[in-house]
C-alpha cells in the first residue's frame, strides 16, 4: 500500500520469515557459527532456542539455502504436539518414506533403510524439528534413538531442534541426561540491542530498495527498540504500521512521536478486540463478566431448571448471572466505540488520499 510513496520495490517488514532479508546481528552471527559447526560435524543434535519472533526460522532457512542441496536430503517437522510413535511417522513423512499403517518396528526399519540408501549414494540426511518445546519426553527419546543409526562409522541422520526458551529447561531434566550427551552444539538467540535494532531496520529497508526515504529521527530508533524489546517480529509489526502512518500523513520523515502514536494505536486495538459471545452451553470457569453475551436468556434458563432439564447448580448460576454488574459491558461498549472512531478516522484519511490520486490522474 505504501511502497510507491517511499520508492520501495517490496514490502520491507512482512511478518513471514524470508531468508533474503536475513540480518546478521551479534546474536544471529553467533548462532550461525554454532549451526555451521554442527553441520560440519554431521552428527548429533543441534539445539537452537529463542523468543517467539526472534528469527530462529529465518536463521535456519538461511543455513539450508547455503547448503549444497545435491548431497543433502532435508526433512522438516513443524507439528510436534504428538505422541512418540506419531512423531516417528511424521519423520518418515518428512523424508517421503511410506510409513502409514505400519507398526513401530517396521517404521524404524523403513527409516533405517531409507537413511542407509541415501548414505550409500553419498547423501546426508538432515532433520529439522521446529517448535521443539512441544515434544514429549518420549518423543525426544525416539529422536535420540534415530541418532543410533550408523553406516560404518558415519551417523545416518543429524537433527536440528528449534524451539522457544522453555525447551532449554526441558533438556535439563534428569531423564534427559542421555540426550544431552548427544548435543553437538547449542545456542540461544536473545533480543537485539538498540544498535542492532537500528541496523536491522535500515538493513530491511535497503533490501526492499529504499534510497532516501523513509528517514528517521535518532530518537525514533530508541523508541522502536524500547517498544519492541528488540524482538525482530515485533520490530516488523511496529515499523510496518509506522510506514503506513507516514504514508497517510504524507510525511516520509518519522519521529519518536510517530512511534508513540503507533504503539498507542496497537495497544488500543488489542484492548478493544471484541470478545466472542458466550452462550449458556459455553460458560466455563474461564469466562469473565465482561465476556458474557448480553443476550443470555436467563428466564428460559430458569424455566429449564424448574422443569428438571438442568440440575440445581445451574439454577444457582442463573441467579448469579442475573446480578452481574453491567460495568464490564459498559467498558466493552466504550472500547468498541473507540475502535470505530479510529476506523472512521483512518477511512477518512484513506479517502482523502484516494481523491488526491484520482485528481493527479486527471
Amino acid at each position: 500500500m505504501y511502497e510507491a510513496f517511499y520508492g520501495l520495490a517490496s514490502k520491507p517488514f512482512q511478518l513471514s520469515p524470508d531468508p533474503s532479508f536475513y540480518f546478521g546481528s551479534k546474536q544471529h552471527r553467533r548462532a550461525k557459527a554454532y549451526l555451521d559447526y554442527g553441520v560440519l560435524r554431521s552428527d548429533g543434535f543441534i539445539v537452537i532456542t529463542g523468543e517467539i519472533g526472534a528469527g530462529k526460522t529465518t536463521l535456519v532457512r538461511g543455513l539450508l539455502d547455503s547448503l549444497n542441496r545435491s548431497n543433502v536430503v532435508i526433512g522438516n517437522i513443524v507439528t510436534t504436539q504428538l505422541d512418540a510413535e506419531d512423531t516417528l511417522r511424521l519423520v518418515g513423512a518428512a523424508f517421503g518414506v511410506r510409513v502409514k499403517d505400519l507398526p513401530k518396528s517396521e517404521v524404524l526399519m523403513a527409516l533405517e533403510a531409507f537413511f542407509v540408501s541415501e548414505a550409500s549414494r553419498g547423501k546426508r540426511c538432515l532433520l529439522i524439528v521446529d517448535e521443539a518445546q512441544n515434544l514429549t519426553a518420549r518423543a525426544v527419546e525416539e529422536l535420540r534413538m534415530l541418532s543410533n543409526f550408523q553406516f560404518g562409522n558415519q551417523s545416518l541422520v543429524q537433527t536440528f531442534l528449534v524451539g522457544q526458551p522453555e525447551f532449554r529447561g526441558i533438556l535439563q531434566r534428569p531423564e534427559m541426561e542421555q540426550f544431552r550427551q548427544r548435543i553437538a552444539a547449542s545456542c540461544h538467540i536473545g533480543p537485539l540491542d538498540e544498535e542492532d535494532t537500528q541496523r536491522y531496520i535500515e538493513h530491511r529497508l535497503k533490501c526492499a530498495g529504499a534510497a532516501d526515504k523513509p528517514s528517521f529521527d535518532a530518537d525514533a530508533f530508541t523508541a522502536l527498540h524500547r517498544a519492541s524489546h528488540g524482538i525482530p517480529r515485533r520490530i516488523n509489526t511496529l515499523c510496518d504500521r509506522l510506514l503506513l502512518l507516514g504514508f497517510m500523513h504524507e510525511n516520509p520523515h518519522l519521529t519518536a512521536a510517530d512511534v508513540e502514536e503507533v504503539v498507542q494505536d496497537l495497544s488500543a486495538e488489542s484492548a478493544s478486540a471484541p470478545a466472542p459471545a458466550v452462550h449458556g452451553s459455553e460458560i466455563n470457569g474461564h469466562a469473565s463478566e465482561g465476556d458474557l453475551a448480553v443476550d443470555l436468556d436467563l428466564t428460559r434458563l430458569r424455566s429449564r431448571v424448574a422443569g428438571g432439564g438442568l440440575n440445581g447448580e445451574l439454577g444457582a448460576l442463573a441467579d448469579g448471572l442475573a446480578g452481574l454488574n453491567l460495568d464490564g459491558q459498559e467498558t466493552r461498549l466504550q472500547r468498541i466505540e473507540d475502535s470505530l472512531m479510529r476506523l472512521e478516522r483512518i477511512n477518512q484519511q484513506t479517502l482523502a488520499l484516494l481523491q488526491k490520486l484520482v485528481g493527479a490522474m486527471r
